[in-house]
């Protein structure tokens, strides 16, 4: 065999191998775009200042919540009323007039109080009895308009020994009710061991500046 034919015979299979490789694709990749920025949510519009129509009925909402909760103390099956009063001092003293005097916090709600004889100096304290002593759980003082509802900053519980036991003393924490023309002074303690006979609440003066007033108080218990 003629040597270029023999040549031409070796190189056939590289020359198609070649051909069968694709050349190398140098076509850059498509640009994707770039996504816009997100937008931030736009802020709430400021709410619409309520209606004459909306406050009215905003009013009659707490109106009804206070008469229904002074509704549930009034007729609690398991409160007393204070039978007998006394106190440290009376608006008026040495010769109060009758409508200032302690026993008005006796008896029911009946808008006649107790009024004492300090504004701003020293502690005044108000005894109220009670006629079936109870091992109590709670106890409660009606305050005309809140009036020195902020100074009472000790409570003590009389047994039947006469001893005082000290259920909670400190810096006031109760708050004037403008729901209803009387804040009610509440306090819960777990069930005493003694029965109860008698309450004392003392009022620290300079912690509210003003008369303080009682127009009734109850003791709760079994």
């Amino acid at each position: 065999m003629h040597p270029l034919s023999r040549t031409a015979l070796l190189l056939a299979p590289l020359l198609l191998v070649a051909c069968g490789k694709k050349a190398p694709d140098t076509t850059a990749p498509p640009t994707l775009p770039t996504p816009a920025p997100v937008a931030a949510p736009a802020a709430p519009a400021p709410s619409a200042e309520p209606s004459d129509e909306q406050r009215a009925q905003a009013e009659k909402q707490k109106a009804l919540e206070y008469a229904t909760m002074e509704d549930q103390y009034i007729n609690d099956p398991r409160a007393q009323w204070a039978s007998t009063a006394s106190a440290s001092s009376t608006f008026g003293d040495p010769a109060p007039s009758d409508s200032n005097l302690p026993k008005n916090a006796t008896g029911k709600v009946d808008g006649d109080d107790w009024l004492n004889n300090n504004q701003t100096i020293g502690f005044d304290t108000l005894e109220l009895g009670y006629e079936k002593p109870v091992a109590a759980t709670e106890v409660r003082v009606v305050v005309p308009s809140g009036e020195g509802i902020e100074a009472i900053s000790k409570v003590e519980l009389q047994d039947t020994e006469g001893k005082w036991n000290v259920i909670w003393s400190g810096v006031p924490d109760a708050k004037r009710d403008d729901r209803g023309p009387r804040s009610w002074y509440v306090r819960s303690f777990e069930k005493t061991p003694y029965k109860v006979k008698a309450v004392k609440y003392t009022f620290a003066n300079n912690l509210y500046h003003g008369y303080k007033k009682v127009d009734a108080a109850q003791l709760i218990g079994d």
